[in-house]
């Protein structure tokens, strides 16, 4: 069989997993310990197959369901593959990690759970194959459907509904965006096959508006600014490895359309759609990372993390649109695979992260940060596991994070070169400021991996809290491994990618890259810049190794331990640590102007002083609320209408009728 059908199998065995956690719809034991690890199965084979898929040459297929005289068209190619990989690679690890996670339901059945959770995967790998524009909004609405009630997993909390229905509006506004994309590129042929739309020659207006609604309905899932309200509330909302799912995978849904339109079907189009995506990238990375820094909530400080990332994947494909306007197709291979090495990258870390939220909430029951502390010492397991996500999401070498950072960066110098003295004066300014993102990520994830592991623990609960379990461990040990492994050995990674930039911009890195061998990154060749994680990870340990060495044998042998100085205060506790409103104070008065801050300032002569703050989002009170009270006041107006009596209804009728026949007779 061909690899297409090996993956509509998966997808079969996923969608028959949910099926059957029906029938024994409450046994959470059989469906965490045999349903979810099934699922998981099934998904390091989807990665297997879609990785050696990438490799081949594209396949097609026609599934005969649906409306009559309208089959699901599938077509499976490199850049489709590549996005299996992805999801593939999320499922196993998230399903592994939830056989130990959901011990309780999560509010909702166990078997309903088990079902929602499975319909989600399986319609994510079918967005991917889709290969007309009627089975992609069928299974674009699937996978939104299926991820809408999974964030309302524990319902019976009105902010959890509230964060909900959100997310289903803003998805579903940005669906018809997508659909009416789709309708410009067919150009009244009524033929919505990819391979039509491909075909179709529009000019540079109608191009551009199919441009600009794809990337208002791709936005809106991933969370480019200012459609982006949705995802720190619903993240936080979700179970754990929903909230893994929707931010490592379900995101890249989104970055999969947005290239398969602008780069496919459109063919790549005009330089200054670039411009707009190097604007919205970057102004979602700022605005992802000055909130993650000043979060107080563990999943929120993620969620506007994945803001930030997705940002900075957009950014690498503005600017890989620019290079291929100009007929520079090497570098927009650059631009484009540090791009694409970030949403394998992003899918591996912040999974990690958000399982890693996953067990501290467990075994705490605490997502205030300020309520955390010292964790290491009771979830060693959790604690050395996330460290490693930490490490990639500050964009540290030698793992994931930093090699896709870095050849974004290295994008960015080959800039210079571009015939045009507008760009010539923008793209060193977002430069400076995608430097300054990735510096404020690595704050906002010292602050995240600080407040929480390390310290002493700020409640006495927080002492008889327990490591992840089993299933839990091989799920978060999965991720760890691969954000390491992604950054050790880039090479391979970039043999993957050059399969989708060949196909996309007619170019590649892996020739380059091979040429100065498997132990060193050199997208350009070796005089102009290179890198070489292996050489780095073993300066590291020597330095490490020979520290200790000079240690033991200056005090030969001996330990001495003491308490750590507090800046001469004897007999420090919890209470002294520095807070996560303290951390971000810095952060909160520098970007001030980013911020709604509402304050409670307490007086000297309270007998119980209290002090608050709330930090809101400008964006929601200054376009969102007024929409929303003008939507508000239009269905009054239209309630007026809706008498609720029948000779109300008739006069409209009659009336109706009068003004037609007026209207034919002139």
């Amino acid at each position: 069989m061909i690899h297409i059908d090996w993956i509509l199998i998966i997808v079969a065995g996923w969608l028959t997993l949910g099926i059957w956690a029906l029938f024994v719809l409450k046994h959470m034991q059989f469906i965490a310990r045999r349903l979810f690890p099934l699922g998981a199965l099934l998904g390091l084979a989807l990665a297997g197959v879609a990785l050696d898929a990438t490799f081949s040459t594209p396949e097609v297929a026609e599934l005969v369901i649906g409306l009559p005289g309208l089959p699901f068209h599938l077509r499976l190619d490199p850049l489709s593959a590549f996005f299996l990989v992805v999801i593939g690679a999320g499922a196993f690890g998230t399903s592994m990690f939830s056989a130990g996670y959901f011990r309780t339901g999560e509010g909702t059945p166990p078997g309903l759970l088990c079902l929602e959770y499975h319909v989600f995967l399986a319609a994510m790998a079918m967005v991917a194959l889709a290969d007309d524009g009627y089975a992609f909004m069928v299974m674009w609405e699937t996978m939104a459907l299926a991820s809408f009630f999974l964030v309302t997993a524990n319902h019976r909390v009105a902010a959890v509904r509230k964060a909900a229905y959100l997310y289903l509006l803003v998805a579903h506004v940005g669906a018809i965006a997508i659909l009416l994309c789709f309708g410009v590129l067919q150009a009244n042929t009524g033929d919505y096959t990819f391979a039509n739309l491909r075909a179709q020659q529009l000019g540079p207006l109608w191009s551009s508006i199919a441009f600009g609604f794809a990337v208002f309905g791709f936005g809106a899932k991933a969370g480019l600014v200012p459609l982006h309200v949705w995802l720190p509330e619903a993240h936080p909302a979700a179970p754990s490895p929903v909230s893994a799912l929707m931010s490592a995978v379900m995101l890249k849904t989104a970055i999969y359309g947005l290239l398969r339109v602008a780069f496919d079907l459109l063919h790549g189009g005009q330089w200054w759609w670039g411009e707009v995506l190097l604007g919205l990238g970057l102004a979602s990375a700022l605005l992802g990372v000055v909130f993650s820094t000043v979060q107080t909530e563990m999943k929120r400080l993620l969620a506007y993390s994945s803001i930030e990332n997705i940002g900075l994947i957009v950014t690498g494909l503005g600017l890989a649109l620019i290079f291929r306007a100009y007929g520079m197709s090497t570098l927009a291979a650059l631009a484009l695979s540090a791009a694409l090495v970030h949403v394998l990258a992003h899918a591996f870390f912040k999974s990690l992260l958000f399982l890693g939220t996953g067990a501290v909430l467990h075994a705490t029951g605490e997502r205030n940060l300020g309520k955390l502390g010292g964790l290491i010492r009771s979830m060693p397991w959790v604690a050395w596991l996330v460290l490693v996500g930490v490490l990639a999401g500050s964009g540290l070498p030698p793992m994931a994070g930093f090699v896709s950072e870095w050849l974004l960066l290295q994008s960015f110098l080959f800039t210079t070169v571009l015939p045009n003295s507008f760009l010539d004066m923008l793209i060193p300014l977002v430069a400076a400021a995608v430097a300054l993102v990735v510096a404020l990520a690595g704050y906002a994830m010292v602050k995240f991996f600080g407040v929480v592991f390390l310290g002493q623990p700020r409640e006495e609960k927080l002492l008889r809290a327990h490591d992840a379990t089993g299933f839990e461990r091989i799920g978060l040990a999965w991720f760890a491994v691969g954000s390491l492994a992604l950054g050790l050995f880039p090479v391979p990674v970039i043999d993957l990618v050059d399969r989708v930039t060949q196909r996309l911009v007619g170019s590649g890195l892996a020739q380059t890259v091979h040429a100065n061998g498997w132990l060193l990154l050199a997208p350009t060749g070796v005089e102009r810049a290179s890198y070489s994680p292996v050489a780095f990870l073993g300066g590291v340990a020597a330095g490490t190794f020979l520290g200790l060495l000079i240690a033991r044998r200056l005090y030969r042998g001996t330990l001495r331990r003491a308490p750590p100085w507090a800046c001469g205060y004897a007999g420090g506790t919890a209470r002294m640590q520095d807070t996560a409103e303290g951390f971000g104070q810095p952060i909160r008065q520098i970007f001030e102007p980013f911020f709604r801050l509402e304050r409670d300032l307490p007086s000297p002569f309270d007998a119980r002083p209290h002090y608050r703050v709330l930090i809101e989002d400008r964006i929601w009170h200054g376009v969102y609320l007024p929409i929303g009270r003008l939507v508000d006041l239009a269905a009054r107006g239209v309630g007026l209408l809706q008498q609720g009596r029948i000779s109300i209804y008739l006069l409209y009728s009659f009336v109706t009728l009068i003004v037609m026949l007026m209207l034919v007779r002139l």
